[in-house]
């Protein structure tokens, strides 16, 4: 009896698919556009993003220049929104502000194409365009809508996506780092160690309002990097770059002063300062 009861639900339920994908097949087919488009929205509206997108992006064409096609174009974007397919639906949010800059859903457009980026962004190790027109959205989105309900939700993603911007030039500072004194990729006469402090002081600037404990990262590794590279260096350049060590310290103690890397760094400023005060004052040491 069981046996039965099971095989008969697994025929109701292959007969349910089997006339969905008829209604689709005769949907797709159909030339009432307009019904089209009001069974799309039914589709949309029981969660059934995956058949609604599909005959939005069917109607969305033809239906252009009527009543009907503003809010078809949304509701696509809208559908791939949904279904997570980010890049589409970016495509089309983009396209429905470009094209009604006055429309009835702008403002929720220009936020769910940022919205959309934003979900998109890779790891901090890849490449991040993603991430800087996620950022270009948003505050586009919040130039247009200074007063916007979610203001304060869209500039805490603008800032946790420039923190990704920030981790990515800190690892890039920090493989430069980690590469030291290895040569084979200095390419021009430079170094890893000048590299790491000019990506890591390229990231202090162009990052101001990165959170502080990443900025207390890049700083010491700014001074490391500095002591390192004034160790390794020819005797002409070596009191300057020990001298570069000891103004170094001092911004960093200024700036943390009570930085878990104290310690460190004025074991460097003592290192430092003793080579400058031993040899500051002989010509063969000089810059």
């Amino acid at each position: 009896m069981e046996k039965k009861h099971v095989i008969i639900v697994l025929l109701a339920l292959l007969t349910g698919v089997v006339c969905s994908c008829s209604r689709m097949t005769a949907l797709e087919k159909t030339t009432d556009f307009e019904y089209k488009y009001e069974v799309a929205k039914q589709y949309f509206a029981e969660g059934k993003y995956a058949s609604a997108s599909l005959l939005f992006a069917d109607v969305v064409t033809i239906l252009k220049g009527t009543a009907y096609a503003e809010e078809s174009l949304y509701i696509l974007a809208m559908s791939n929104f949904c279904q997570k397919d980010y890049e589409t639906a970016a495509q089309y949010f983009r396209k429905y502000y470009q094209m009604y800059p006055r429309g009835l859903y702008v403002e929720y457009a220009r936020y769910y194409c940022g919205l959309s980026l934003y979900n998109m962004i890779p790891d901090a190790r890849l490449d991040q365009q993603s991430t800087y027109e996620a950022i270009k959205e948003f505050q586009e989105f919040l130039d247009n809508y200074p007063t916007t309900s979610i203001k304060s939700q869209t500039q805490n993603m603008i800032f946790q996506l420039q923190d990704k911007l920030v981790e990515k030039e800190y690892l890039a500072a920090k493989l430069y780092y980690d590469l030291g004194s290895y040569m084979m990729n200095c390419q021009f006469g430079g170094s890893n160690w000048e590299a790491c402090v000019v990506t890591a002081e390229n990231a202090l600037r162009d990052f101001p309002y990165a959170e502080a404990w990443r900025r207390e990262e890049l700083s010491i590794m700014i001074l490391r990097a500095k002591y390192h590279l004034a160790q390794q260096s020819v005797e002409t350049k070596r009191v300057q770059r020990y001298r570069d060590c000891v103004d170094e310290y001092y911004a960093f103690r200024n700036d943390y002063p009570e930085s878990r890397y104290l310690g460190e760094a004025q074991t460097i400023f003592a290192k430092s300062d003793d080579f400058v005060k031993k040899h500051g004052s002989n010509d063969e040491y000089v810059d």
